[in-house]
């Protein structure tokens, strides 16, 4: 296939009537197919029917799917189990052999037919395009439309799943809420029963102490009747008998007074005899006084003569005391002397006797040894 210079899209005049001619042949094959491709009146009748069959079935399948689960968890016996098992399977079949029988429904066909017809359509514009101008900018031009239509539809897809899950998911959300509330409300209503019942108890219990409180208040009135009785009772015979009392102490208060006029009358007779004597022994005592304070003047003078002497002696006793101490420090000091140099003198002695020196020195040896012996000394003198 070659292009003109003047346009990329523009074809030769041989290239077009090829192109043409495969275009012609294609919309008749298409025109061919939209003839064999009929829909019937009935066929979305049909189709629902299908539709309903399939539906029914699904339900059945279903319910006896959960049957099957309920005899599982009950443990139920083998016979009905397996009973269940074959209609379950018996359902399935008859489901697939449903959806086997309509493979084509009214909305595919009809879907089929519109995108066969646009594809004729275009097939014939490009047709017309390429054999009058000899180029296929149409067919370019409505395959990115289709192109960015079918984007946008799948964009649009893509948007109603996410849309969907979400959906999906404040279901479950409002689900688990709906239950949480649920079990709320059950616990609620179960604590409203309980606290009922409380209320009905502490009711009852309370007409019960109301009843025995009033009976006990009752008895307690009645007691303190009785007792206030007895009380007044012994109360009067109390004040009968302190009446009486009160007479024998008024008669014998009148008795005690005169006997307390007649003895305060001997008692102020006493007085005066007594400030009598006294006023003579307060004279006795004041010459006794007297001579005290001139024998106590005489005992001051003798006492503070013999304090001078007790001081006298009190110095020459801690002088002869002092002298004592220096005595007795001198004889300790000479005799600690002593006990030292008797200590230095015994070291000295030994020393000098582990070093043979002064009278403790070594003697020389005898005459009887040669002069070897000499010579040996004298060279160990000189070492």
């Amino acid at each position: 296939m070659l292009l003109t210079s003047d346009s990329p899209l523009e074809l030769c005049a041989l290239d077009a009537e090829h192109i043409a001619a495969v275009l012609e042949d294609c919309v008749d094959q298409l025109a061919v197919l939209g003839s064999i491709i009929t829909i019937p009146d009935n066929m979305a009748n049909t189709s629902s029917n299908s539709m309903d069959d399939i539906a029914r079935l699904l339900n059945g399948q279903k319910h006896l799917e959960g049957r099957y689960e309920e005899l599982v968890l009950n443990d139920k016996n083998s016979s009905e189990l397996s009973s269940l098992k074959q209609n379950m399977k018996s359902s399935a079949q008859a489901l697939m052999k449903s959806v086997k029988q309509n493979p084509l429904a009214a909305e595919n066909l009809i879907k089929l037919q519109q995108d066969r017809e646009y594809l004729q359509l275009l097939v014939c514009e490009c047709l017309e395009e390429v054999s009058q101008e000899g180029s296929f900018e149409g067919l370019i031009r409505a395959t990115v439309e289709e192109r960015e239509k079918k984007n946008k539809l799948q964009e649009t897809i893509l948007r109603e799943e996410d849309a969907r899950k979400n959906v999906r998911a404040l279901q479950r959300q409002l689900l688990e809420l709906k239950k949480s509330k649920e079990v709320e409300i059950q616990s609620r209503n179960e604590m409203i029963a309980h606290l009922k019942d409380q209320l009905q108890e502490t009711r009852a219990k309370t007409s019960m102490e109301r009843k025995y409180i009033e009976k006990e208040c009752q008895v307690q009135k009645v007691m303190k009747n009785k007792q206030c009785n007895m009380t007044e009772i012994e109360l009067q015979t109390e004040l009968e008998n302190l009446q009486v009392q009160m007479e024998e102490e008024n008669k014998v208060n009148k008795e005690t007074e005169m006997w307390v006029k007649k003895h305060h009358d001997q008692l102020q007779e006493k007085v005066e005899n007594w400030m009598d004597k006294y006023e003579r022994e307060v004279d006795q005592k004041s010459e006794q006084l007297s001579n005290l304070k001139g024998s106590k003047a005489n005992i001051l003078l003798k006492l503070q003569e013999l304090t001078l002497k007790y001081q006298e002696y009190e110095e020459v006793v801690m002088e002869d005391r002092a002298q004592k101490e220096k005595a007795k420090k001198a004889a300790e000091k000479a005799e600690l002397e002593i006990r030292c140099a008797t200590k230095i003198q015994a070291w000295w002695k030994g020393v000098m006797v582990r070093r043979g020196l002064g009278p403790y020195a070594k003697k020389k040896g005898k005459k009887g040894k040669g002069k070897k012996g000499k010579k040996g000394k004298k060279g160990k003198k000189g070492k």
